[in-house]
């Protein structure tokens, strides 16, 4: 039976251990959506930037060594954050980590950031308008924000893998258009564990634009090498979309 995440306890809190080691030992998701996402980013010399929803700062630590200003990570779960500042003491890069609500940044002044960045996270928050309208709010005028999903068209509910080992990969796809939290019966993975809200391409798209951001770019990153060899499926279908706005002056 699903439920929704209580938004008073941060859900991977209970698991944040469990999750940086899946991310220490090589998760393929991120393997795609992290270089994707870099080049989206460009150049970011001198800039001022927000790793939203940051995680153990697995992202937020490649903002800082390419360049940028400043680099802050804000999440929600405070024992993410705890292993964040550990990584942060191990290896200091400057990156500020502070702990907060991405649908409103209470703390956060406006016109903050030349640019977001938010990896993986938009499908654990349960208000999406408001958690874009705060991007909105925290970018400066012309300002950037680039966030990576998993690819809202073929990771639904009730997607599968189908086929033979070694042969033909395919994914199968049913009830797309059912928007609602969900959580999968793999209990390996993410979604197993914490679940997740599926919404379509449309309801993200349109959500940016309502917000105020302007769609730029996008991409849909194809595995290959050793991440296509752990998911083969990966190199037919694209497990991760990630997209490029602006913030326009109204």
């Amino acid at each position: 039976m699903t439920t929704e995440m209580d938004a008073d306890v941060p859900a991977y809190d209970a698991v944040a251990e469990w999750y940086d080691n899946s991310l220490q030992t090589g998760s393929p998701v991120h393997a795609l959506a992290i270089p994707a996402m870099q080049t989206l980013c460009g150049e970011i010399d001198g800039q001022h930037l927000c790793d939203l929803a940051c995680g153990q700062g697995i992202l937020t630590r490649e903002l800082a060594r390419s360049g940028a200003a400043s680099v802050i990570g804000i999440d929600l779960s405070g024992e993410l954050l705890a292993l964040a500042r550990q990584y942060e003491d191990a290896s200091p890069l400057g990156i500020d980590y502070r702990q907060g609500d991405a649908q409103t940044l209470a703390d956060t002044p406006n016109n903050r950031f030349d640019g977001v960045a938010c990896c993986l996270a938009l499908m654990d928050i349960p208000d999406l308008a408001a958690c874009l309208g705060t991007v909105a709010r925290v970018l400066r005028p012309g300002g950037w924000f680039v966030f990576a999903i998993t690819h809202p068209c073929f990771q639904v509910p009730e997607g599968r893998w189908t086929g033979q080992k070694g042969g033909t990969v395919r994914r199968e796809v049913r009830g797309y258009f059912r928007e609602s939290y969900w959580r999968s019966d793999n209990p390996h993975g993410v979604r197993g564990q914490v679940g997740a809200y599926h919404r379509t391409l449309t309801t993200y798209l349109n959500a940016c634009v309502a917000a105020g951001l302007a769609l730029e770019q996008f991409a849909e990153p194809q595995a290959i090498d050793s991440t296509a060899l752990r998911v083969p499926g990966y190199a037919e279908v694209p497990a991760v979309l990630t997209v490029r706005c602006r913030k326009i002056d109204r």
